[in-house]
């Protein structure tokens, strides 16, 4: 007997059961998406290898240890992409969308990192991102963080996560601040663990977000980024910080916020929870100006975010239980006698040409009315519509409220109006 063949560790099947739960939650992001004017993009899951290299940085975890990458039978260095702005820019460079133009985008869908699986962390991970193009206010800035703010209550996890903003200033800044923060670095070198010594030099930035506790008290006497940030973005992040306040959205400035990837610029920021143990960031972002010139196109501001989807299902499940997958049926279609079955599709065909909007499943493979009754109620079933003989001869059809067992015999072609009513 041949041995099963099992999906590889890290990338996970989502079965019937929880794909109701992301199809609800998608909808949901995707609503609000749409009603800030927001346009979907689509891109590819394969990009060549140095779009990454270039955009993310050489030096950083995701490029040295985490892509996918291998060579196509042309020669040709590829990765499965381990993150979606780097393509989305790419995309807008090569279809013209970004030089004095302004676009709003979102897209979604699997990334790939070969990391230690763990609980909201896979091989296989799915993000939905939100890029903006051509503008450089503040103001732009803030309506992303408005908009994620909006996603938390229509999720009913408002109360679970926090906001944390800081601005790592221009790329001339930044690099004065990392040469004051490799040379404290360099005092206290016998205080680091392996891994922020081997990014000391590599990517210094990177240190301030260390984990490890002792290096973060190390860290309270080191120089502050937002000492050596230039007037510009003094001025851009306080003008940020207004319109949040204006807004009502409470955030915390975290100085040592500096994001893992090398394209950042200005403004980043974290949606963090405490509510899922160590894997704490939601959704995060920031001002990636320099980029789009950096893979070859002409200069453009750009700012955006991702959000890992299995960690928002997680978040939801956690804290929202009242947060429900819509229902995979709403009207089952029960019959039985000499000649129903056929006159029970042809009357399903008619109700979904009429009523769209209703989930109806045709009872197959026979059975008898109580049999049928109980696959209405495993599939959670609000209506059921029940032929037998007399109601084919008749054109009839008796409509049964599953919840409160009242029932109604009405026209076959009456019964799309009378569901309408009765299913809101």
């Amino acid at each position: 007997m041949a041995k099963n063949i099992q999906a590889i560790r890290g990338m996970n099947d989502y079965l019937p059961g929880e794909t109701a739960i992301w199809q609800r939650i998608e909808s949901t992001l995707k609503q609000v998406l749409g009603s800030y004017g927001y346009s979907e993009i689509r891109l590819p899951i394969v990009e060549q290898t140095p779009l990454f290299k270039r955009a993310i940085g050489e030096v950083t975890d995701v490029v040295e240890k985490e892509m996918y990458t291998f060579e196509d039978r042309n020669g040709d260095s590829l990765t499965l992409r381990p993150e979606g702005t780097a393509g989305c820019v790419r995309a807008g460079i090569e279809h013209g969308l970004l030089y004095n133009q302004e676009q709003r985008l979102w897209y979604i869908g699997p990334m790939f990192r070969h990391e230690r699986p763990q609980k909201g962390r896979y091989r296989q991970f799915h993000q939905l991102g939100v890029e903006v193009f051509g503008l450089q206010g503040p103001d732009i800035d803030a309506e992303l963080i408005m908009l994620t703010a909006r996603w938390w209550r229509a999720l009913g996890i408002a109360d679970h996560v926090s906001l944390e903003l800081n601005s790592i200033g221009s790329l001339d800044a930044r690099a004065s601040y990392r040469d004051a923060l490799v040379a404290f670095l360099e005092q206290h070198v016998d205080k680091l663990d392996e891994d922020c010594k081997r990014r000391m030099y590599s990517n210094p930035l990177r240190v301030l977000d260390s984990k490890n506790p002792d290096v973060q008290t190390l860290l309270n006497d080191a120089p502050k980024l937002g000492d050596y940030l230039d007037e510009e973005s003094r001025e851009h992040f306080a003008g940020l910080c207004a319109y949040l306040d204006a807004a009502g959205i409470g955030y915390t400035v975290n100085q040592r916020l500096v994001r893992g990837l090398d394209y950042y610029n200005r403004t980043v920021f974290e949606w963090v929870t405490t509510s899922l143990g160590s894997q704490g960031t939601v959704c995060a972002g920031g001002r990636y100006d320099g980029l789009v010139e950096q893979l070859g196109g002409r200069a453009a501001p750009a700012v955006g975010f991702a959000m890992g989807l299995e960690r928002l299902v997680l978040l939801v499940q956690a804290v929202n239980p009242e947060f429900k997958a819509d229902s995979v049926v709403d009207i089952y279609l029960v019959a039985s006698g000499d000649g129903t079955q056929t006159a029970a599709m042809l009357l399903a065909e008619a109700v979904r040409d009429t009523f769209p909007a209703g989930k109806l499943m045709t009872n197959y493979g026979g059975g008898n009315f109580k049999k049928q009754f109980a696959r209405a109620d495993k599939w959670g079933a609000r209506v059921a519509l029940v032929l037998g003989e007399n109601e084919v001869a008749n054109r009839q059809v008796v409509v049964k409220d599953l919840r409160s067992g009242e029932q109604q015999t009405v026209a076959q072609s009456e019964v799309a109006t009378h569901l309408q009513t009765l299913l809101g």
